[in-house]
């Protein structure tokens, strides 16, 4: 079954990391990166530019409406995805284990819905 992973963080938490910490951080990525590919799991995922790049659209009374960044002010902001395919959801919340934001901010695992198409 496909998996997304939403990866939600406190940009201004990682914005406070010195630049060691920062790039010890993108090593974690690399490797469980890396560890999906190989395992044959990883379908796609990116991370995001800081969500003050972020443009909304909403559709009221029929005319779309565009707002510059994310839809509500929260303390964590999505900062990025991973989407996998794993055999069982034990298995894909394993992985959100292993990301680094799952330490400070938190990982949303969302099954993806099969359509037919």
């Amino acid at each position: 079954m496909r998996y997304l992973l939403l990866i939600w963080e406190n940009e201004a938490i990682s914005n406070t990391l010195s630049e060691a910490e920062q790039a010890a951080m993108m090593q974690e990525y690399f490797a469980i990166t890396e560890d999906a590919r190989t395992s044959g799991i990883l379908l796609g995922g990116d991370p995001l530019l800081p969500s003050e790049t972020a443009t909304t659209v909403r559709v009221r009374n029929g005319a779309a409406v565009s707002t510059d960044g994310p839809f509500a002010e929260t303390r964590e902001q999505l900062g990025g995805y991973y989407m996998l395919d794993c055999a069982t959801l034990d298995d894909a919340l394993a992985f959100a284990a292993r990301i680094p934001a799952a330490r400070h901010g938190a990982v949303e695992v969302r099954p993806i819905m099969e359509l037919d198409a």
